[in-house]
């Protein structure tokens, strides 16, 4: 009985775990899968801010990235295996089990955005290295999806050396393989990977010419197979050896390559393959040969967003493939540098000349009409005159750099190189080693500055040929306008540091590149009207800080985007409906370290009226004696006069609520709005209470309440209910200690409106609401989880099933999936010890021990996970 129970329990509690499986032996036979996931998304900074800016078509979150993030990063991190209720049964990290790349760029954004999504990548190319022999499901990337094939030599060396280095920073160790962007390849690039140290890339089955077994027979090499539409075996590793400038081939350097199939990878986009992990099985099972070959690898390879982006839920049958289903056929599930360790090539293969995965005419899709991307009717001729543009630009650029560079840096292309470094980590201590390793000598703080300003010039110019830039039908698109602002901030800096005006010439060469839109007629429209706009000064930013400071009391150091703002004087006055502020501040780049001292002026007249100037002081005198006469005209409560005496002493050049940068702009106008809307609120409220006799009559007999009336309640009971849950959270916020006590009235109240806005059918609009029930929920999950209980556990368990019935009671849709998360860590680290002792020391639980599991377990049922298992497991011990 002991023997049988031990057995249950272990079981029980391993089903619901996420199975690790040992090390794999260093030779191995059967079946090999390789799912491989190219991560990634353009950089969308803005290049003044260092921030994405509000992109309202990725509504309802800020950005795309973010959206993308929410859809796909985050919950193939965190990928739920269900049961036939929705209920989660395992949480797994699918990282842990496909072979992946990810952009450099998007890392960076997500290292800031979610960092614990960014660490658990990190640990799951740690963990699979430890199951795989040392070797990681992680690859590298070029650094920021740049066509090598078009780029010039030292560009696509410090795309490849950016690129190793950003993953060596992020992963500790060197990566094995890099994926090449959109696969584009020719043999100048494989030149580039070899001598970085690469040992492998993945390419498609389109992009090889012709093939042969690397031993001879007999002394005599077996004929070449040529295989140049598509019928290359995807099944093993190819050896490519590269080529002596004659063409011919060189034995001595090689690069080996991964072709994934084609077919597989293109039904996983296209069908219903991934629509469950049976469907994708058995896809993989069709490739499969059976002429009884000891070993062969089954990989497939599409864009990493396809699992839960482009296929909402294709996650969770990945993670389900992985872990339970490849296995359970006996598939030993790998990644590209693991089988190339224990199964190397014994095939060669020749590439054609210039390909890529996503173009069927070479690299053409990046730099010609080829029709590729296109549709709609739409051409594509803008896509040489822009790449030409963008050429002549690199190369102005790079003469810049190269003589203004070399009286600042030792080796200025050496440097570039090595400024990888710098943009991973931007501190003062790094900086100072890099200044030690690459300046000619002792440089002084402008001369810092400038040499700071040309890597800048050099980064913008790499972002610049960013590959979505050309990839789609119009170059006014949000990917074509995006990589001319890098353009743009490029030809600045390169102004600021050499006096030099490329602009001009320029935009005369974007002229030659159509548009579709007539808006625009060419690329030099889209210049105008979309890239000029977007150019900030540090100027703008202080506005930005002066209109800002009127309703925010700043600290005296205040960070805005990539800008440090110290205030070294600041006043604020407010007189019946006008404000004025009048300061001093030093602003200074973090990216440049440029710096400079403006003072400014803003006049808020009330409304939506703001008048704002910025100027500079050449003595603490002047700035003090203009501050004097301005707060002197705001006591003689003349709104013409302040602001005449603005224009006088800093000038006619003004910035107003236009001028701000988007989200502060939309800011400002909520808080401008406030004072109405709260009016509007209280009249509603008002007409709501005056008639709630009269509305609850007509519900009660059923007939259609007037419209009038009814909108009073859908607007009253919409803002009691945020009314009380601000005070919900604000009450529970401040305190380390369950919110129970805290919040028991407010909750009662909550639940109280609920049923009120139910027995009326009111249309609540509670656009906060999610959230802060979400943050609410959240913490009180990990208080009870990690906190001594300030009241008994079934009070608190109970408490939080309140909560969640409210989300469902007021339509909010609520995510579970942290507080899912955080439990099932608990659930792992300590319930589970406690089962597992139990059963192997054959001693029954404590009765106390065994009630809080008990409420434990029923906290899961809340959360929506199937703790079945468990508590047949509880039950027998």
């Amino acid at each position: 009985m002991a023997d049988s129970l031990r057995h249950s329990v272990l079981q029980s509690t391993s089903a619901t775990t996420v199975s690790t499986p040992g090390l794999i032996p260093a030779v191995s036979t059967g079946i090999f899968v390789c799912v491989h996931g190219h991560f990634y998304q353009p950089p969308r900074e803005n290049p003044y801010l260092d921030a994405i800016e509000k992109q309202p078509s990725a509504a309802p979150y800020h950005n795309w990235n973010e959206r993308i993030h929410h859809e796909c990063y985050r919950p193939n991190a965190y990928a739920r295996i269900l049961n036939d209720r929705g209920e989660v049964i395992r949480i797994v990290n699918t990282f842990e089990y496909i072979s992946f790349n990810i952009g450099p760029t998007l890392l960076s954004w997500m290292e800031r955005y979610d960092l614990e999504t960014y660490q658990r990548i990190l640990e799951a190319d740690r963990n699979s290295c430890a199951r795989l022999n040392g070797h990681g499901n992680a690859m590298a990337q070029v650094y920021n999806h740049m066509i090598l094939p078009l780029a010039n030599p030292r560009d696509k060396v410090t795309q490849v050396r950016w690129g190793i280095a950003d993953f060596r920073r992020r992963f500790g160790r060197d990566p094995e393989g890099i994926w090449l962007a959109e696969t584009a390849v020719d043999y100048p690039t494989l030149a580039v990977l070899v001598e970085e140290g690469i040992k492998f890339t993945v390419l498609a089955p389109s992009q090889v010419q012709r093939c042969r077994p690397l031993v001879s027979q007999n002394g005599q090499r077996e004929a070449w197979h040529e295989v140049g539409g598509g019928q290359i075996d995807p099944t093993r590793p190819y050896r490519c050896f590269l080529k002596h400038p004659d063409g011919t081939p060189d034995p001595s350097r090689s690069i080996d390559l991964f072709f994934y199939d084609g077919p597989i990878s293109r039904d996983m986009g296209f069908s219903d393959v991934l629509s469950a992990s049976a469907h994708l099985a058995g896809r993989i099972g069709q490739a499969i040969h059976g002429d009884h070959r000891p070993f062969q690898l089954i990989s497939v390879a599409t864009d990493g967003e396809t699992f839960g982006h482009h296929r909402g839920g294709a996650e969770k049958t990945l993670a389900y493939a992985v872990t339970e289903e490849f296995p359970r056929q006996g598939w030993t599930v790998t990644n590209y540098a693991h089988y190339l360790a224990t199964h190397p090539p014994t095939w060669e293969a020749e590439l054609k000349p210039v390909t890529a995965w996503s173009c069927s005419h070479g690299v053409d899709r990046w730099q010609d009409d080829c029709g590729c991307g296109g549709g709609g009717g739409w051409h594509q001729g803008w896509r040489r005159p822009l790449r030409q543009a963008l050429d002549w630009l690199r190369d102005q650029l790079g003469a810049v750099f190269e003589q203004q560079g070399s009286a600042l840096l030792r080796d200025p292309w050496a440097a570039r190189d090595s400024y990888i470094a710098v943009i991973g980590d931007r501190s003062e201590d790094n900086l100072h080693a890099f200044w030690a390793a690459h300046q000619s000598r002792e440089l002084s703080p402008s001369e810092r500055v400038e040499a700071l300003q040309l890597l800048e010039m050099q980064r913008h110019a790499l972002l610049m040929y960013t590959s979505c830039g050309w990839f789609f039908e119009e170059i006014s698109r949000p990917e074509g306008t995006q990589i001319l602002r890098y353009a743009a901030r490029a030809i600045e800096l390169a102004g600021e540091v050499a006096g030099l005006d490329l602009e001009p010439d320029f935009v005369d060469r974007l002229a030659l590149a159509p548009s579709n839109v007539n808006t625009f007629t060419d690329g030099a429209g889209v210049y105008r009207d979309l890239v000029k706009p977007s150019r900030i000064s540090l100027e703008q930013v202080v506005a930005h800080y002066a209109m800002g400071s009127l309703f925010t009391d700043y600290r005296r150091q205040q960070t805005v985007y990539c800008y440090t703002v110290e205030q070294q004087d600041y006043r604020r006055q407010r007189l019946g409906p006008m404000s004025l502020a009048v300061g001093q501040v030093e602003i200074t780049s973090t990216i440049t370290r440029e710096s400079l001292s403006l003072a400014f002026a803003v006049v808020h007249l009330g409304g939506w009226d703001f008048h704002c100037c910025i100027r500079s002081f050449n003595s603490r005198l002047a700035y003090t004696q203009a501050k004097g006469d301005l707060f002197d005209c705001l006591g003689q409560a003349s709104a013409a006069q302040t602001i005449l005496a603005m224009n006088r002493t800093f000038g006619t050049r003004s910035y107003n609520l236009q001028d701000l940068f988007a989200e502060e702009r939309h800011r400002m106008m909520r808080l401008l709005s406030q004072e109405t809307l709260l009016r509007l609120d209280q009249l509603y409220a008002q007409v709501y209470r005056d008639n709630y006799g009269v509305l609850r009559a007509f519900h009660r007999d059923g007939l259609p309440a007037p419209r009038e009336l009814q909108v009073a309640a859908d607007l009253a009971l919409s803002q009691r209910t945020l009314e009380v849950l601000r005070s919900l959270e604000r009450e529970t916020s401040d305190s380390d200690t369950s919110p129970l006590g805290q919040g028991e009235d407010y909750l009662n109240e909550l639940e109280a409106i609920a049923t009120e806005a139910s027995y009326f059918q009111a249309s609540l609009s509670l656009p906060e609401a999610k959230t802060m029930l979400e943050r609410l929920i959240g913490r009180s999950v990990w208080q009870l989880l990690h906190q001594e209980p300030s009241h008994s556990l079934a009070d608190e368990v109970a408490w939080l099933g309140r909560l969640i019935g409210l989300g469902e009671r007021l339509g909010l849709g609520l995510s579970l999936e942290r507080p899912q998360e955080l439990y099932y860590q608990h659930l792992h680290h300590q319930v589970f010890d406690l089962l597992k002792q139990a059963v192997q020391s054959g001693n029954p639980l404590a009765p106390e021990i065994r009630a809080q599991i008990g409420e434990i377990l029923r906290l899961g049922k809340y959360l929506s996970l199937d703790v079945t298992a468990v508590l047949k497991a509880l039950e027998q011990t």
